[in-house]
């Protein structure tokens, strides 16, 4: 163990002042016993370079089996999500389907309703003609009474499928809404572990 002064020189300084030779060697040696005792007090609570070399590598492989469970799980993660997107665009694709289905049923049974009743009307209209039937007031209602029904059919089917595309569009925004939230848990998920990283 070395000693940052000059023990001698000490000796010599205190003669100069006034102090026997034996005197100044007695108080030199209680200095350096001082010294010593208090080295080996700090030299307890110090770690020494291989210890703090073996707890650098310890805290490193920690660091890097936390790195690997990470990906693994960002990975579990995210493929977990795509199989959820997969699954929801797939139900989407049928919902959607479904619903071009029902609209094009809808629409084929109005028109044959409609052109049945067209077909009716004129026949009623060419049997009228032909027999010379005058009963142009009823006739007239009767025509008007096909109109609104036929007016009243129309409707209905607009708001069927007016109803049927706000369906859809709900559809679409609950998705949306479901991917969002899913990316938003995934970017919280992955930032966690980045400030674990950190």
């Amino acid at each position: 163990r070395r000693l940052y002064f000059d023990t001698h020189a000490l000796v010599c300084l205190l003669e100069e002042n006034g102090f026997t030779t034996q005197q100044s060697e007695v108080i030199v040696s209680a200095l350096v016993k001082i010294m010593n005792t208090n080295l080996d007090m700090i030299y307890k609570d110090m770690v020494t370079k291989v210890q703090q070399e073996i707890a650098l590598q310890q805290v490193m492989s920690h660091i890097g089996g936390v790195k690997k469970d990470m990906i693994i799980l960002e990975k579990s993660e995210f493929s977990a999500l795509r199989s959820e997107n997969e699954k929801i665009k797939l139900e989407l694709q049928q919902i959607k389907k479904q619903v071009t289905d029902e609209i094009t049923k809808v629409r084929a049974d109005n028109k044959l309703n409609l052109n049945l009743e067209k077909s009716r009307v004129k026949e009623l209209v060419s049997l009228v003609t032909s027999r010379n039937i005058s009963i142009p007031s009823n006739l007239q209602i009767w025509h008007a009474q096909q109109d609104r029904a036929l007016t009243q059919t129309d409707r209905k089917i607009d708001t069927e499928v007016a109803d049927l595309k706000t369906m859809l569009e709900s559809h679409k925004l609950d998705n949306i809404k479901y991917l969002a939230g899913s990316i938003f848990t995934c970017l919280t998920v992955a930032l966690g572990f980045y400030r674990l990283w950190i």
